[in-house]
């Protein structure tokens, strides 16, 4: 078992957002959140990462205690993220925002370089010298996804991560995630395109008003009409 989350609680204030959410990740898993707007599956994610501290529950990385941590802490156990407002440095280059995510990441770790970034996305190659303020929301998003995986995660938390990409991005930032898994990082994906989530996954979790309501591979999810349309569909 890589990773296990245990009856996770998380507040806003006096607003009561998880309730108790639940699931496992083996080694180099793909596993994606799905669900509506305000189901709690970015709050999952960030209460993982200890920017929003749990008020109960439990988050063991390879049998590591985490919850209760400060987010530096957690990123230095070996838990990377990646968050959807993508929090570049605006002020510093491209490279310098690189130098910024280097952690010497936990025993057992991928190891990435630099160079292994500009393989993957070669326009942060290119712009290597350029102010992050300054490029699109798409070369942020690779930026920032670049930036967490240079910190040796075992597992990288991805939130919302093709968010107003263009498409070919989209099927870029697909190929990287499937890469990073095929290299032994697990990966907790965030998405609202289902069709690109069920491409990648190897399972899907669900939520509906803060805890998981179906979990299976995408196989399941495809012949399951009925979580579909409750807890996915729009009407």
């Amino acid at each position: 078992m890589l990773l296990h989350v245990q009856d996770l609680h998380a507040h806003y204030g006096k607003s009561h957002i998880l309730h108790g959410v639940t699931f496992d990740m083996e080694e180099a898993d793909i596993v994606c959140l799905l669900g509506r707007n305000g189901s709690g599956r970015s709050t999952t994610l960030k209460a993982m990462m200890g920017w929003l501290p749990p008020t109960q529950g439990s988050v063991v990385l390879k049998g590591r205690e985490l919850a209760g941590r400060s987010a530096h802490g957690i990123a230095r156990s070996g838990l990377g993220y990646v968050p959807e407002d993508r929090l570049v440095f605006p002020n510093l280059t491209v490279e310098e925002n690189l130098h910024m995510g280097i952690l010497p990441g936990v025993e057992g770790a991928p190891k990435w370089r630099l160079e292994d970034m500009f393989t993957y996305f070669p326009r942060l190659k290119e712009r290597r010298d350029q102010r992050a303020g300054t490029m699109s929301g798409g070369e942020q998003q690779m930026l920032t996804m670049c930036r967490t995986l240079l910190g040796n995660p075992l597992v990288v938390l991805i939130d919302e991560p093709t968010e107003g990409l263009a498409p070919k991005i989209v099927d870029v930032v697909s190929e990287v995630i499937r890469d990073i898994h095929s290299r032994g990082v697990g990966v907790l994906l965030v998405e609202q395109k289902m069709s690109m989530a069920l491409k990648v996954a190897r399972r899907v979790l669900v939520m509906g008003h803060g805890e998981v309501v179906f979990a299976g591979p995408p196989e399941d999810m495809r012949n399951r009409a009925d979580i579909r349309r409750d807890w996915l569909e729009v009407a």
